[in-house]
């Protein structure tokens, strides 16, 4: 046992290393991650695109000083947990080390080394999913109510940490309902430990309500503007690549559910996936949506693997050779999914880049930079030339700061030395503009310029282009920062006019 254990924590060490590795210096934060980072300044029950669990992961991050190491701490930490539960998983359905051993290395050297490089809910939306089937199994094993709680207890931070969650649960009732296992429906403490599910979201389900339920308008808005152009087929080629090196694992974990008799009682685990999948299809969900499901099945496939391989020379060659297969895979990816070589280096190898599909943006164009690296670029530029402007214009107190979207806004305040609290008319910045100031300058950061100093300088005594972004390798290369001094009219009235027109 203390060798498994062992072994276990080498798995884990590997994990930290392996996240705080890929990540060169030439790299900043993603853009996504100063959001969640700012949200820590604004701490409520919910936000308009999130839950509130990351805001207090982002909370804890500021009491420990908001360095890069503390950013990177947590999404690693939750890869490390989602090892440790698949071990737990194997171990509960007495797997030996060699499955333990499959199964640990399938997630280690997978697409969540992606997943947890950024400071987001994803990572431990996946760790939960994963506790929530790892309690389910303990549940089924020993059929004690005490697992239906902490499933409670497990489903509700979920929410609270990111809706699509649910989408665990609506794929579980059919897949519980088409096997013996629907008799839980039959356990009266089910219901009690939904109540305490609805009790721990009761204030996110309130903060809901007071503002109008967001969400709902989220949704919308991602399914007009994103989820509209996601393609089925891709969603599905997907769910194959994101754990290619392990792909026979998930399969054989079908199989050993649907035909494996020391299983049949977990049956209903392959249903659900079936509703589950069904379910993402039919909403058009973005591909990474699903990732959730994936650990516990590769846990639960390399259990039958080990049980098949346990005799004669199939054990010898299959396992030693299995085992290589995620080391294999894993090997051309680590030289291009991961922000680990410098930007002059990419431009100069684009090949396996482009082989990759890796070069080609949203906007259907290929570019010298994956999407993503090129989204961890220029943000302490545009926070170092603000904060200079923001100086030069002396009342600093009188001075705000808005931004065209939210990667600018939340980069310069967590950058900044000056202490600005910049603001833009998207994401949950509508909600924190601070209109009880009476501004008289104005710094405008802008992605498409325009007419800006023709429009907006008529309100001003003085306006000018400050500067711009120069980094040649940022997604932001070309905004541009504009100084506005001495506002003619008390500008609040136009911005409570711009936040109520982007409200709705």
């Amino acid at each position: 046992m203390k060798k498994n254990y062992l072994i276990l924590f080498l798995f884990v060490l590997a994990k930290f290393i392996l996240q705080y590795s890929l990540i060169g210096s030439e790299y900043e934060l993603h853009r996504d991650e100063y959001l969640h980072l700012d949200q820590a300044n604004h701490l409520a029950w919910g936000y308009l695109s999130v839950p509130p669990v990351n805001s207090w992961l982002a909370f804890i991050v500021k009491i420990l000083g908001n360095s890069v190491f503390w950013v990177k701490f947590f999404p690693a930490l939750f890869g490390a947990l989602t090892i440790v539960m698949v071990w737990k998983i194997v171990e509960e359905l007495k797997g030996n080390l060699y499955a333990k051993v499959l199964a640990s290395i399938g997630i280690l050297l997978s697409v969540l080394l992606r997943i947890n490089m950024l400071f987001q809910p994803t990572s431990l939306e996946i760790l939960l999913w994963t506790m929530l089937y790892y309690v389910l199994i303990k549940y089924f094993s020993s059929e004690k109510v005490t697992w239906l709680y902490i499933a409670a207890i497990i489903f509700g931070i979920g929410l609270l940490n990111k809706y699509n969650i649910a989408f665990a649960v609506l794929g579980l009732v059919p897949g519980l309902l088409m096997t013996k296992q629907r008799k839980i429906f039959r356990q009266k403490h089910l219901y009690f430990a939904l109540i305490l599910t609805l009790l721990i979201v009761l204030p996110n389900v309130l903060w809901q309500y007071n503002n109008h339920f967001p969400v709902i308008k989220h949704m919308k808005e991602l399914s007009e503007r994103q989820l509209v152009n996601v393609d089925r087929f891709d969603f599905i080629k997907s769910q194959i690549l994101f754990f290619t090196g392990i792909l026979f694992a998930i399969i054989a974990g079908f199989y050993a559910l649907l035909f494996y008799t020391p299983f049949e009682k977990f049956r209903f685990l392959f249903w659900s996936y079936v509703f589950t999948i069904g379910l993402f299809l039919f909403f058009k969900a973005k591909d990474y949506y699903a990732m959730g499901l994936y650990p516990a099945y590769i846990a639960i496939g390399a259990v039958f693997l080990a049980h098949l391989f346990e005799k004669g020379l199939m054990n010898k060659l299959a396992r030693p050779i299995s085992i290589l297969i995620p080391v294999l895979f894993f090997l051309p990816l680590y030289q291009v999914a991961f922000p680990n070589k410098s930007p002059q280096y990419i431009i100069d190898h684009p090949e396996n880049y482009r082989r990759f599909g890796l070069l080609r943006w949203e906007d259907g164009k290929e570019h010298s930079l994956p999407q993503d690296f090129a989204d961890m670029r220029g943000w302490k530029e545009l926070a170092e030339k603000v904060d200079r402007e923001y100086e030069a214009l002396g009342k600093s107190g009188n001075t705000i700061v808005i931004c065209d979207n939210y990667g600018e806004a939340a980069a310069i305040n967590y950058y900044s030395k000056k202490g600005i609290r910049a603001v833009s008319f998207n994401a949950d910045y509508l909600n924190w503009f601070n209109l009880s100031v009476h501004y008289k300058n104005l710094i405008r950061v802008k992605e498409n310029p325009e007419d800006e100093l023709e429009q907006t300088g008529k309100i001003f005594q003085k306006s000018k282009i400050a500067d711009f972004i120069a980094d040649p390798y940022a997604r932001e290369k070309g905004t541009v920062i504009f100084s506005f001094e001495g506002a003619k009219i008390d500008i609040r009235d136009r911005l409570k006019d711009e936040i109520n027109e982007e409200g709705k």
